[in-house]
């Protein structure tokens, strides 16, 4: 078996409308609907589907719980503008610009939490060197 990549990935969330709010507002993702209204965020070619706490969809992991997640997406653009961004929709940024290193390079980093307390680090890609 070899794997090819990444589909999706699930956040447990206690208010689907808060979150989604903070993802498509702040963030910049879409918001899908898909499977009889199963809520979802695209991010590139992946997505982020969003599981209700209160009514976590089988099967799921052992212990769904909000704020557990540590996640980083890509961005396109400078970083600097996604800072403006997240300053004009009051989402304060808990560290960076710092450098780090993702699974394809160097990345140049900021991090912020959204509604559950999920970390989210928003990257810039940098040239290799």
């Amino acid at each position: 078996m070899s794997i090819a990549g990444l589909d999706h990935l699930v956040l447990t969330v206690a208010d689907l409308e808060q979150t989604i709010g903070f993802y498509v507002r702040a963030i910049g993702l879409e918001h899908v609907i898909f499977a009889e209204g199963r809520h979802a965020l695209m991010c590139g070619q992946q997505k982020i589907n969003l599981h209700p706490a209160s009514k976590p969809i089988q099967p799921h992991a052992e212990k769904p719980t909000p704020g557990s997640a540590d996640l980083c997406l890509l961005i396109t653009g400078c970083l600097e503008e996604t800072i403006d961004r997240l300053h004009q929709e009051e989402v304060p940024v808990e560290l960076g610009p710092v450098e780090r290193t993702g699974s394809q390079g160097p990345l140049r980093s900021i991090y912020v939490r959204d509604p559950d307390g999920n970390l989210i680090e928003l990257a810039e890609p940098q040239p290799l060197k």
